[in-house]
């Protein structure tokens, strides 16, 4: 029996020319479409396509046509090959990344400008998203560098932060579709909870930043939110959501990302370094987060 599976094309937008070529890559490497639907977003159109595929193996059938596809782009428009049982999934679950993705700052380096570090840091912190250090050394490295500052500095950076276009209107319709939204971070909790608060977020877990004295004390607490880490919580807190991982999609921006996209149903690299991008599943290359609700199958509102 066919499997079926789900592809997604957008950009800022879609020439008939373009929807024209990816409709031939599709047939012309065993994909049936049998429907289609276009949609208008805040910065952005999208055509759905739901397809059949002449294998039995889904999961087969589905690399083979992201292959095809990777293989042969479309001039600024992308197209996502999403597994149906994610995207025709009643409840999903979403985890973010938070740094450059979920934010669009790296809070390390808000962080680090106030000890006057911030080039230091920077680079840094752009190694680790390469995956040219260990993730767990490079952090305790720049944490080192925080040592001293007083704890209103975290206050101060909070202030500081901007979502990332899209990242409350993502979150809040997955929610209020009935789905599960998360964010994951390397960074800290300090940050990412009063943000989890505010967007209203299901889960959030990130590093502690140790302080003594009202001050920083150059040191995290506890173990450090690392690759492995996030790819557990993903498990975890779907498992606990009472979701099955074939309904889950992970988005991120750096290699601390891709064992929990990988894990994930659909992992997605978010405007993300070139490793990354290799990596994961699916792009989405706008400054729009708004992309992924689009890539799940959430009707917006």
């Amino acid at each position: 029996m066919p499997s079926t599976c789900t592809a997604v094309s957008y950009g800022q937008t879609l020439p008939q020319e373009s929807l024209t070529q990816i409709r031939a890559l599709l047939t012309g490497h065993g994909a049936r479409i049998l429907a289609e639907s276009s949609a208008h977003h805040p910065g952005f159109d999208a055509v759905t396509f739901s397809l059949e595929l002449a294998s039995e193996d889904t999961d087969d059938a589905v690399a083979s046509l992201r292959a095809a596809l990777a293989d042969t782009p479309v001039e600024n428009v992308d197209t996502a090959v999403v597994p149906d049982s994610l995207h025709q999934a009643a409840r999903k679950f979403i985890i973010m990344d938070v740094d450059s993705t979920l934010i669009q700052q790296e809070v390390i380096e808000l962080l680090a400008a106030h000890a006057g570090k911030e080039d230091e840091v920077a680079q840094v912190t752009e190694a680790a998203m390469r995956g040219e250090l260990d993730f767990a050394q490079s952090l305790h490295h720049r944490v080192a560098t925080l040592a001293g500052l007083p704890e209103s500095v975290l206050a101060d950076v909070g202030a500081k932060i901007r979502l990332s276009v899209g990242a409350e209107r993502l979150v809040s319709q997955a929610k209020a579709a009935g789905h599960t939204v998360a964010a994951v971070s390397g960074g800290f909790s300090q940050i990412l909870a009063p943000l989890a608060a505010r967007l209203g977020l299901d889960f959030a877990l990130a590093n502690d930043l140790e302080i003594i004295d009202g001050h920083l004390s150059g040191k995290v607490s506890g173990d450090v939110v690392d690759r492995a880490t996030k790819a557990r919580v993903l498990r975890k807190w779907s498992a606990e959501s009472g979701i099955d991982l074939s309904a889950t999609m992970a988005i991120g921006d750096g290699a601390n990302d891709l064992a929990m996209m990988a894990a994930a149903a659909l992992g997605v690299a978010f405007n993300a370094k070139p490793a990354v991008r290799v990596a994961a599943d699916a792009q989405i290359n706008l400054p729009n987060l708004d992309v992924a609700l689009a890539l799940a199958g959430i009707p917006t509102r």
